[in-house]
């Protein structure tokens, strides 16, 4: 004679319906896991799209040539070869960093505020004659 197989005690008895598998609590960890998927989107957006559009500041360097576009509010600065004749061409003749104030250029030279991240910088700037 042989023994009967032990029974399953989470088996359903006899004519009973199966019991519903019980939810695992992953709900809040994707809920949670989709918000630093959005939050990590926000910041390339905001942060990253400038620089590959070219909208982004530029730091220039002292001997450096910049053209300045846009409004005065919001100036663009693209660095430029200083040969390229083109209108509007500027020399960096002084970069004063962490500070906003103009007059740190004097009466001589055109100043312009920029700000990179968190970076904030005047550059002094002498106007390059056309060619």
């Amino acid at each position: 004679m042989t023994t009967p197989p032990p029974s399953d005690p989470f088996a359903a008895a006899p004519g009973q319906p199966e019991p519903a598998p019980q939810k695992k609590g992953g709900g809040l960890l994707k809920k949670i896991g989709g918000f630093v998927v959005l939050v990590i989107v926000a910041l390339a957006w905001k942060f990253g799209v400038p620089y590959l559009t070219g909208d982004a500041p530029v730091h220039a360097q002292v001997g450096d040539c910049v053209t300045v576009s846009g409004p005065e509010n919001d100036p663009k600065v693209d660095t430029q070869d200083c040969a390229s004749g083109k209108a509007d061409l500027f020399k960096v003749v002084k970069v004063h960093d962490d500070t906003f104030d103009l007059n740190k250029c004097g009466d001589e030279l055109s100043a312009l505020a920029q700000q990179l991240g968190s970076d904030k910088f005047v550059l002094c700037l002498e106007e390059v004659a056309a060619k």
